[in-house]
């Protein structure tokens, strides 16, 4: 009979055998989770302070979002939209109404509601902005990552993201992200949008300076642009509020939402706008076979409704600031910084080759399951319902782990 670790091995194994190698994942193999809590092959218990790049902000399997899959399930799964269904107009009716939009259009993945914002910007460019064809630029900023599709990657000022994947689609301008003078000077007559995310979490936890998005908004508005936010890592809590944007009182021209969304089971994703800028789809200009289709409808509309009821964005800004106290009481020599809104919260640590990647395998082997972003921070994410002796649980390993890393 094989041992724990060998099964473990053999899985992991089976993966990269027959299995692309485009992640570098942590060598564990989860078998089950609730809530903050995940279960090894072998039987090892974790604390999840990932929460699956915010896919997870409700936690593992909760029971209300396991509910409405098992019940929509047995009624009705997929019907693609040639035909109605009795629960994607009230899903849409919550999401904007959750998030102040007017129309929404939903996809499956954070890309694709992301193309959609693009696909969506450049056609109100044609068609109301009065924009030559084919000449609408996107305005971006640096390091920014929105995915990986072809269209992701042409906005990306990644390396790792773009190198070998070329010819890319044009018109794209990038800018320093903060930088409002740079996204004035970047703007002409053919600019369509500007596209955003409220905080840079792929780039390392980057928090753009004070009032900088309500100086875009002005900028946008000034010069007939729209302001387009990506809030699918940052939206529905994780930063503290229903969107990130609503901390500076931002009115974006439209939003991408993802991840969350979805209630830690099933890819949705949303692309909301104001009427004009959605109304410039016609029947057949775009759609995906299972864009809002019924369990992802409920499940939606599940997910959402839990944000409000659990107060999941208040906590998470109390939890999160909590928190982010905490770890600057424990930050030494090799945590150059801790920053962060909610519970997104980025270390920047220093020590050796890769010391991000050396101090999530340390947690790991004690019980916490983090993960870094680049060679130099550690990203924390744990469920929006984290409960507190977790935190507590999490910060006695980090103390440790700290203390063994400063010694070393």
């Amino acid at each position: 009979m094989l041992t724990g670790i060998e099964v473990e091995g053999s899985i992991i194994a089976e993966e990269l055998t027959y299995g692309a190698t485009n992640y570098a994942s942590l060598p564990v193999v989860l078998t089950k989770g609730k809530g903050t809590e995940v279960w090894d092959i072998r039987g090892n218990r974790f604390l999840d302070f990932m929460s699956a790049y915010s896919a997870a902000n409700l936690g593992h399997c909760h029971p209300r979002i396991v509910q409405v899959v098992s019940e929509q399930a047995a009624r009705l799964g997929v019907v693609s939209r040639a035909f109605h269904h009795d629960r994607l107009g009230a899903f849409l009716k919550r999401a904007c109404d959750a998030t102040g939009m007017d129309k929404a259009l939903p996809m499956n993945s954070g890309a694709e509601a992301v193309e959609t914002a693009i696909k969506a910007a450049r056609k109100w460019a044609y068609e109301v902005k009065g924009v030559k064809p084919g000449r609408a630029e996107i305005v971006c900023c640096n390091r920014n990552f929105h995915g990986r599709t072809m269209g992701m990657i042409s906005m990306s000022s990644s390396t790792q993201n773009r190198s070998g994947f070329g010819p890319y689609l044009r018109g794209f301008l990038h800018v320093p992200f903060g930088d409002v003078d740079a996204l004035e000077n970047a703007i002409t007559n053919n600019t369509a949008a500007f596209v955003v995310e409220p905080i840079q979490g792929e780039a390392g936890v980057v928090l753009p300076p004070p009032e900088y998005l309500h100086k875009c908004e002005e900028i946008c508005r000034r010069n007939n642009v729209l302001l387009i936010v990506d809030e699918i890592q940052t939206g529905l809590g994780r930063a503290g509020h229903m969107l990130a944007c609503n901390a500076q009182g931002v009115k974006p021209d439209a939003v991408c939402l993802g991840k969350a969304l979805g209630g830690g089971v099933v890819p949705v994703s949303l692309f909301l706008a104001r009427q004009e800028v959605m109304d410039v789809f016609q029947p057949g200009d775009h759609g995906s076979t299972f864009g809002g289709y019924p369990i992802a409808a409920a499940v939606g509309i599940e997910a959402l409704q839990i944000v409000e009821d659990e107060s999941l964005c208040e906590r998470s800004m109390r939890v999160g600031k909590s928190l982010k106290s905490r770890l600057e009481e424990i930050r030494a020599d090799s945590i150059v910084e801790v920053r962060g809104q909610g519970l997104m919260i980025g270390l920047e640590v220093k020590g050796g080759r890769n010391p991000a990647k050396r101090l999530a395998l340390a947690l790991m082997s004690n019980g916490i399951l983090c993960k870094d972003v680049n060679q130099t921070t550690l990203r924390l994410a744990p469920p929006l319902n984290v409960h507190v002796d977790h935190v507590e649980e999490f910060l006695n390993v980090f103390a440790e782990e700290v203390a063994k890393l400063e010694s070393s």
